[in-house]
Parts: structure tokens; C-alpha cells; sequence
């Protein structure tokens, strides 16, 4: 990879300012996260743990130092869109920054996280990655730079779409390309959805397509396309003449270039100018008859599409979360470093209280992004009951994981102060990129009414979240037992809220609070059986003390006007921002003091 200077070394010759805090530069990103690591020994084969591990300190080390760069360098210096080439030609084509390219390179080259649970062989494993497997590196890439995982993700969706659905003739001429490691030979893709008559409301859209031969013509406008010059782009469209809704809802691939080298005829019409991921270009496509080619079934292109949409919300709940486990290595490096009034900021009260607080939202979304990973691994291995859990988890995960990023940026910015305002620092553009995951996929109020109306009042999915959650307890021995028989009564009050919200159409604006209640049983569940799985493997039953915060704060009833600190608390705090390890009896006493 090309080096460029890091900023420090331009200015002061590599020393460490010596005023200010300092920030997570140089930060190997997976040794500093004990959890990531408990979390993939407990869910992966210990023969495929061990392979990733030098892969993933790897990614650690380089999302810390020269990517974080790069990132910076790339979200500063954002795409640009060329109309002509140098000879008066008109050929639209977009400059990024080479730092971007560098980024593109570790990604798609180095790691092959687009293709790791597609194609087999990379990073030297013999077979295909589990989705638990490839999202620990999606967690930790992201965590240095957000724009890319759209382009990761969507290159992967096309291919998967293409390789589910698509006919012979397209997968030999495109699935290789889609999944390639090989720079000169990766064609990225992309997914063009929205549309300005349709949003969410895809039935709507307008764009239609007209036979011609052994392909289509396509005639119409894309509102909002991210990797806008992507290779390969699925979409959806009308066939000309079929119904309205998305029953008469068609997908197709149309390449970027055609055989003999040309454009296809569609063109960008500008890039987005957007609040985040500067980095990556979004962009709006006029379509002028460009050729596509159908892919399965024409109507049954919508649903089709909507068999990703678990895989896609799995992957935005995930980078959100990698953006929290920023904020939160951020925000403790300067709480640790900075010394104000005499004390470190990790021992004032308030202090340690933000910091929980950052803490305990990003351990949540880390247990619920493992838990619905491993349901679509179980799920694509041919499980029914994986398959309606996962239907309930992807969009309780992208509807409460996405929110609660743009809070916990938002603090770790503050935790910094003043120049955590300034754009020299990451907070002001994790803050940024935070936005647009509670955008992206389906706003909250949809992901709230798609978990409630259809998981739940469709596909009776909370059956499934209440068996799985009962079991996980029911595997927990080493827990308390009044503990468990705690979280069992929980689970069921959650499960029946949300049938009581689903069953009637006058309860449609409690969604949002039923689907959180939902998220907060179901993590603070994974957390006491993830606790018990992490005491047996190394000692340590800490993160069953995360759960007590989840059900304290999140689900019980509090009186505004009582004071809310204990002793409990600050033994908890203590505890959880510090290393030493807990063994289940030393925790189990905190469980039930005041």
C-alpha cells in the first residue's frame, strides 16, 4: 500500500502533544476490544477462530493508524464528477482522492470482505466465511471508515442476488467479477432503489422497463444511488404493461459498460452533496434506455429483492455499531489521558456516568449484531426457526442500533469538548456518519413498523425471539438462577406488548417503543448468555453486570424526581471501565444490591 504522512508526523515530527488528550492514533482496534474476540470464540469453530486471528490483529492494527488516515484524507477530499474525458468526449466518469482508493484496496483486495461469505479461498480459508465470521471484519473496517461499507455491502448484495436468482448466462458473465479479490479484475456493484415517487413506498416507483431481444431497455430516474458508478447495478423496475404495486415489480442487472466498451445509456446527473459519508459517491441516474437484463422471475423482482433486506439491515446495524466501539475507544483514551481539576475524567462522577452510558448502548448492539449474524448463518443452513427469528432480529437491530449511534458519537464528541467539534478529530465525522444509518434501509419509523406489523402481526415471528431467548436462558446454569427467572418474565412482557401493539391498528404509534423493548430483552438476554459462555472460557462474568444496566435503565419504570446513583452503581462502573477480571460469584452479589 502507498503511505501517506500522518498529520502528526508533518507537524511535530511524530512527538505526542503534550497538552491536549490524546486520540486512539496507533490503536491496534481488535487487541484493544476483548469483547470481539470473547464473542467469536464463542460462536465460531475454534479451528476458524484461530485462522482469522493474525487476519483480524492485522485489520486491527491498520483501521487504527493508516486507514484511519486515509478515511480522514478521503472524507476531506470527496468524489468528483466528470463529464467529459480529456479528449472532448463525452464520458462520465468520478475522481476520488487516492486515499479513497487505498481504502478500496484493503477491502475489496486485502481482505475480500464483499466475497467472504460467497467465495471460497480468502484469506487462505478453504471454504466460505459465516456471516458472524465476515461481519468482525465489516465491525472492525468501519470502525476507520464508514463511506466504503456501502460499496462493500452493496457489491456483496448484487452478487448474492445474482448467484440466488439469476440465470446461467449472467452468473458465468458476472458473479466472478462481483466476487473478485484481484483489483484489475473486481467489478464493484451497486443497488439502485429509490426514486423520488416511491422512497419506502417502492410500489410507487416509475421506472419502467421494455423488452428488446434477449434483454430490456430501461427509461426512468434513480433518486438516490450510492457507489453511483458501480459496474454492475441491481434494480427494480416496472415491465412495461405489468400490474401496479410491487406485485407488477421486476429486478434487473444493468452493466455500467456494454460489450463493445461503451457506456450504457444512463447517466449521473449530479453526486449528492450529503451530511456523511463524504467519501463515497451518491449520486441521481437518469436512465435513457439503457440495457438490463431480467433476473428471475419478473413478478416476483420485489420480493426477491426483499430476501436481502435481512442481510443488508444485519450490515448497517453492525457498522453502526462499529461506529459506537469508536466513539467508545475514543472517548476512553481521553478519559483515561486528561486531567481536569486535579483528577483523571474516568474518576469524576459525571464522567464515568457519560461514559457508561457509551459503554453499555455499543456493548447492546455488539451482542445483538452476533446474535442476528449466527440466525442468518443458522438460517442460510437451512433452519426454519432460524429464518423467522432473523426475520424479527434484522430490523429490531437496524432500528434501535442505528438511533442510539447518533447518541453515543454525539457523546463521545462532547467527552472531548470543544475540539471534538473540530474536523482535525474523528468524533465530528463519526457524528456525521452516525445519521445515516437510521436512513439508510428504511427510516425508523418504517424498521419499527416492519419488526411490529409484519414480523410480528405477519409472520408470528416473536414465537421464534421468545423460544430462542427462553432457551439461551434455560443454557445458562452458571447464572443466578433469580437472575434468569428475572429476564424469563421480561421476555414475555416484551413478546406480549409487541402482539398487543401488532394485533390493532389504533396501537400502529407505539411501534417504535414496542420494537425497543424488544431490543433491550433480547440484549440484555445475549449478554447473561454470553456472560456465562466468557466465566467458563477465561473467568470473567463482567459482561452479565451489562445486563443488569440493560434492565435498570432500559426497562424498569424510573421516578424523575428520585436520586438514581448507589453503591451498586459505582462498584458496576468501576468494574466495567476497568481490566481486572470478575468471576460469576463476585457479580452475581451486584445482581441484587441496591
Amino acid at each position: 500500500m502507498h503511505q501517506f504522512l500522518k498529520r502528526e508526523d508533518v507537524m511535530t515530527g511524530g512527538a505526542r502533544p503534550a497538552l491536549l488528550a490524546p486520540d486512539t492514533t496507533g490503536l491496534n482496534f481488535y487487541r484493544a476490544d476483548p469483547a470481539l474476540s470473547d464473542l467469536l470464540r464463542i460462536h465460531l469453530p475454534d479451528t476458524l477462530f484461530r485462522h482469522l486471528t493474525p487476519h483480524l490483529d492485522r485489520l486491527g492494527e491498520l483501521a487504527g493508524g493508516y486507514l484511519d488516515e486515509c478515511a480522514r484524507l478521503a472524507d476531506r477530499h470527496g468524489p468528483v464528477l466528470h463529464q467529459r474525458d480529456r479528449f472532448g468526449r463525452d464520458m462520465q466518469w468520478i475522481e476520488y482522492h487516492p486515499a479513497y482508493r487505498e481504502l478500496e484496496r484493503a477491502a475489496f483486495g486485502e481482505f475480500g470482505i464483499h466475497a467472504m461469505s460467497i467465495r471460497k479461498g480468502i484469506l487462505g480459508w478453504p471454504d466460505k466465511y459465516p456471516v458472524v465470521a465476515k461481519h468482525a471484519f465489516t465491525f472492525l473496517f468501519n470502525q476507520a471508515e464508514f463511506g466504503l461499507g456501502c460499496p462493500i455491502n452493496v457489491t456483496d448484495g448484487c452478487a448474492k442476488l445474482l448467484a440466488s436468482f439469476g440465470s446461467d448466462g449472467l452468473k458465468a458473465r458476472y458473479l466472478d467479477g462481483l466476487t473478485q479479490t484481484d483489483m484489475r479484475k473486481l467489478t464493484q456493484g451497486g443497488q439502485f432503489m429509490t426514486e423520488k415517487e416511491g422512497g419506502s413506498d417502492v410500489g410507487t416507483l416509475t421506472t419502467v422497463a421494455v423488452p428488446e431481444g434477449d434483454h430490456w431497455r430501461l427509461h426512468g430516474e434513480k433518486w438516490f444511488c450510492s457507489n453511483a458508478d458501480a459496474k454492475v447495478v441491481m434494480l427494480l423496475a416496472r415491465p412495461q404493461g405489468a400490474d401496479s404495486g410491487t406485485r407488477g415489480v421486476g429486478l434487473f442487472l444493468m452493466p455500467r459498460f456494454l460489450d463493445d466498451g461503451s457506456q450504457n445509456r444512463y447517466r449521473i446527473v449530479r453526486l449528492k452533496d450529503k451530511l456523511g459519508t463524504r467519501s463515497m459517491a451518491s449520486g441521481e441516474i437518469k436512465l435513457e434506455g439503457a440495457i438490463a437484463y431480467a433476473v428471475g422471475r419478473l413478478d416476483r423482482g420485489f420480493v426477491q429483492m426483499a430476501e436481502m433486506v435481512n442481510s443488508s439491515r444485519l450490515s448497517n446495524g453492525v457498522k453502526s455499531t462499529a461506529l459506537m466501539r469508536r466513539a467508545w475507544h475514543d472517548a476512553i483514551t481521553v478519559a483515561r489521558n486528561r486531567v481536569v481539576f486535579g483528577q483523571r475524567i474516568v474518576d469524576l462522577p459525571l464522567g464515568r456516568r457519560q461514559l457508561m452510558k457509551i459503554l453499555l448502548a455499543t456493548e447492546q448492539a455488539l451482542s445483538m449484531s452476533f446474535l442476528t449474524a449466527d440466525a442468518l448463518d443458522r438460517a442460510e443452513a437451512g433452519s426454519q426457526d432460524a429464518a423467522a427469528l432473523l426475520r424479527i432480529l434484522t430490523p429490531t437491530l437496524k432500528f434501535r442500533a442505528t438511533r442510539d449511534a447518533r447518541k453515543v458519537c454525539g457523546d463521545a464528541l462532547e467527552m472531548r469538548g470543544g475540539i471534538g467539534y473540530v474536523e482535525e478529530f474523528v468524533t465530528a465525522r463519526l457524528l456525521r456518519d452516525a445519521h445515516l444509518g437510521s436512513i439508510w434501509e428504511g427510516t425508523g419509523n418504517i424498521v419499527a413498523l416492519d419488526a411490529l406489523k409484519r414480523a410480528v402481526g405477519r409472520h408470528g415471528a416473536d414465537a421464534a425471539l421468545a423460544a430462542d431467548l427462553h432457551a439461551r436462558l434455560d443454557d445458562s446454569n452458571a447464572v443466578p438462577q433469580a437472575w434468569r427467572d428475572q429476564l424469563h418474565r421480561l421476555v414475555d412482557r416484551a413478546v406480549g406488548f409487541a402482539r398487543e401493539v401488532a394485533g390493532r391498528a389504533d396501537n400502529e404509534a407505539e411501534a417504535r417503543r414496542a420494537t425497543s423493548l424488544l431490543y433491550h430483552v433480547a440484549s440484555a438476554v445475549s449478554l447473561t448468555w454470553e456472560s456465562a459462555r466468557i466465566h467458563a472460557l477465561r473467568g470473567d462474568a463482567r459482561r452479565l453486570l451489562l445486563a443488569r444496566l440493560v434492565v435498570d435503565h432500559r426497562l424498569m419504570p424510573s421516578d424523575p424526581f428520585r436520586l438514581t446513583e448507589n453503591k451498586a452503581d459505582d462498584a458496576i462502573a468501576t468494574l466495567l471501565l476497568g481490566e481486572n477480571v470478575a468471576n460469576m460469584g463476585e457479580v452475581g452479589e451486584l445482581l441484587t444490591a441496591a
